[in-house]
C-alpha cells in the first residue's frame, strides 16, 4: 500500500533527523531501522529492489554515523543523506512517484520533528549546523558604538554640516548630522536624538 510505504519512509527520515539532534542511538534510531527493515523486505520480496540498493541505504546509515562519531565539516553526513535519499526513492518505486513519495514522508516527518524539537538534547554535529547563538547586547555583540549619553548636550559646530559635520561636545569631536538645515562653523548646536551611532543636531536659538 503506497500510504504504508510513506509511512513507513516518514518514520525512517524522523528517526535519523532525531538521531542527528540527539546524537546517541536511542528507541528513535531502532525504530527506524525497522521501519526500514520492512520496508525494503518487503520491496525486495516482491522484486522492486536489489540487494545492491539496500547497500546505499545501510552506506548512507555509516556515513552518518561516522559524521556523528568523527565531526568533520558535514560531507561525510551529507553524502549519508544522499545515499539513504536515493535508495528511498527506489524502495518508493524508483520514478516520479516515488519522488513524490519521499516528499510526502519528508514533510510528515519534518512536521513531527519541529513538534518535539525543542524536547531533545543537541549533539556537536545539530550544534555545528544550526547557528544557536544569538547576535545581542548580552553577549557583546555591539551593532555599532551607541551616544545615548550625549542627548542634550551643548556642542560647537567644528565645521559646516551640510547636513554631516563634526561638533565638539564636551572637548570631543563627534560626528552628527543636522536636522536637516545649514549649520554653519562655529554654530551653538543641542543634541536633538540619538539613534544608536546617529547623532542628530539642531542650531540653538540664541537669545536677542
Amino acid at each position: 500500500m503506497p500510504a504504508l510505504r510513506i509511512l513507513l519512509a516518514a518514520i525512517i527520515i524522523l528517526s535519523f533527523l532525531v538521531e542527528i539532534k540527539t546524537g546517541g542511538v536511542g528507541a528513535g534510531v531502532l525504530l527506524g531501522l525497522v521501519a526500514a527493515g520492512i520496508l525494503f523486505g518487503a520491496q525486495y520480496v516482491h522484486g522492486l529492489v536489489s540487494l545492491n540498493q539496500i547497500g546505499l541505504f545501510l552506506m548512507g546509515i555509516l556515513c552518518i554515523a561516522v559524521e556523528i562519531l568523527l565531526p568533520t565539516i558535514g560531507l561525510i553526513a551529507g553524502i549519508g543523506v544522499a545515499l539513504m535519499a536515493y535508495s528511498l526513492v527506489l524502495a518508493l518505486g524508483g520514478d516520479i512517484n516515488g519522488l513524490y513519495a519521499l516528499l510526502a514522508a519528508a514533510i510528515i516527518a519534518v512536521f513531527i520533528f519541529v513538534l518535539i524539537l525543542k524536547k531533545l538534547p543537541s549533539s556537536k554535529l545539530w550544534n555545528r549546523v544550526v547557528l544557536r547563538n544569538e547576535s545581542t547586547t548580552d553577549h557583546g555583540f555591539v551593532s555599532a558604538e551607541s551616544h545615548d549619553e550625549l542627548l542634550g548636550h551643548v556642542g560647537i559646530a567644528s565645521t559646516d554640516l551640510r547636513p554631516a559635520g563634526v561638533v565638539e561636545i564636551d572637548g570631543n569631536p563627534v560626528d552628527v548630522v543636522s536636522d536637516g538645515s545649514y549649520i554653519k562653523k562655529g554654530e551653538k548646536v543641542i543634541v536633538a536624538s540619538v539613534n544608536g551611532s546617529r547623532v542628530v543636531v539642531r542650531r540653538v536659538k540664541e537669545d536677542i
